[in-house]
């Protein structure tokens, strides 16, 4: 599994919109698996963003993709500065 680690800040109001956007528009990217937004506890206006795909060719293929640039834009909108980004392999593990 492949994806990236997004670091942003956005105001609380605009966490709802993410979340939307995020719901109705990744869905149908070939290779998405899903996403997953945190809220430190520390609070404020910081958040983490997960997304995993299958693998990296359908990460980079969606990434090179133009409509992706326009999702991007999007999110863009509601983030008070450009996120900090972390690409590479997720590992999964389970209780035993």
């Amino acid at each position: 599994m492949y994806g990236t680690l997004a670091k942003f800040t956005m105001t609380p109001e605009n966490a709802e919109a993410m979340k939307k956007l995020i719901d109705d528009e990744q869905m149908s990217v070939p290779g998405y698996i899903a996403s997953h937004l945190l809220r430190p506890d520390a609070g404020g206006n910081e958040y983490h963003l997960a997304v995993f795909f299958e693998d990296k060719a359908s990460y980079v293929k969606n990434a090179d993709d133009p409509s992706q640039h326009e999702r991007y834009l999007a999110y863009r909108e509601l983030l008070e500065k450009d996120p900090e980004w972390t690409d590479g392999e997720w590992d999964s593990f389970t209780a035993s």
